[in-house]
C-alpha cells in the first residue's frame, strides 16, 4: 500500500524533468500528502504533457457517494487489468503521479516507527497511476480522481513493508503515458524500481498525523531530540 507520499519540488523541477508544458497551477511544497486530497498529476493529450491537481482515491463512473474514493487510492498492478473499478482507466486513463518520497511504517515491537522512501539522488521520481471522470450528483459537477499502482517490494522496501507504488523510468514513462501502447506492453513494466537507487530514512512520528505536513515529517530521527520524538 502506498497511502502516503511528499512532493517538495517546485512545479519548475517537475516542467524541466517531465518535460511539461508550462503548469497552470501552483504547487506549495507538500510533506505529507494524505488520501482523498488534490494531487499533481502528469496526463498526456496529443503529445504534450500537462499537470493537473485530481482528487486521490479514484472514483469510479458508478460510484455512489464521493467518499468511496478513500478505498481505491492504490490498485493492485496484477489485478489491474481485469478489476471492473481499474481495467478501463488502465486501458485508456494512465497518468503519472509525481513524487520526492512515500512513507511506509516498520513495526518495533509495539511501536511503528515510520520511514521515509526515495531516491538516493534525491530526484523527483514518477508513480504510475490512472485516473478517471465521475458526476457527483449532489453537486452536479465533475470531479477527476486518481489512484497510485502498487507492486510487490524490492528487497529495500521488503524489510518495512509488503507491497511498493510502481515507479517508472524514463522509457517506462513514455510507453505508460502513450495511448497506443497495448496493455499487455504495459503489463510487462509493472515492476518493483531498483533498491539500489533508493533510500529508506526513518523519520519523526508526527507524519502518522494527516494534520501535520511540515518539513518535520521528512526529518531524519538521528538530527532530533528524544524530546522532539516523544
Amino acid at each position: 500500500m502506498c497511502g502516503r507520499f511528499t512532493l517538495t519540488s517546485p512545479a519548475s523541477k517537475l516542467v524541466e524533468i517531465f518535460g511539461l508544458l508550462d503548469p497552470k497551477i501552483q504547487l506549495e511544497p507538500r510533506y505529507n500528502i494524505a488520501p482523498t486530497q488534490l494531487v499533481a498529476c502528469i496526463r498526456q493529450s496529443d503529445g504534450f504533457r500537462s499537470l493537473e491537481l485530481l482528487r486521490w482515491g479514484l472514483l469510479p463512473v458508478w460510484a455512489r457517494h464521493i467518499s468511496e474514493g478513500a478505498k481505491m487510492i492504490n490498485a493492485r498492478s496484477e489485478s489491474v487489468a481485469t478489476k471492473p473499478a481499474f481495467k478501463s482507466a488502465f486501458a485508456s486513463r494512465r497518468c503519472l503521479i509525481p513524487a520526492d518520497g512515500f512513507f511506509e511504517w516498520k513495526r518495533k515491537g509495539t511501536e511503528k516507527q515510520p520511514y521515509l522512501i526515495r531516491m538516493r539522488s534525491a530526484e523527483p521520481f514518477a508513480m504510475a497511476g490512472l485516473w478517471e471522470c465521475w458526476r457527483d450528483p449532489e453537486a452536479g459537477s465533475d470531479v477527476e480522481s486518481c489512484t497510485v499502482l502498487t507492486t510487490a517490494p524490492n528487497p529495500l522496501v521488503a524489510d518495512i513493508h509488503d507491497r511498493m507504488p510502481v515507479i517508472l523510468d524514463e522509457q517506462a514513462q513514455l510507453a505508460w503515458l502513450n495511448a497506443n501502447t497495448s496493455t499487455d506492453q504495459l503489463e510487462l513494466k509493472l515492476q518493483s524500481y531498483s533498491a539500489d537507487l533508493m533510500e529508506a530514512v526513518p523519520v519523526h512520528r508526527s507524519v502518522g498525523n494527516v494534520r501535520n505536513d511540515s518539513p518535520l515529517c521528512i526529518t531524519p530521527i538521528q538530527t532530533q531530540t528524544q524530546q522532539e520524538l516523544f
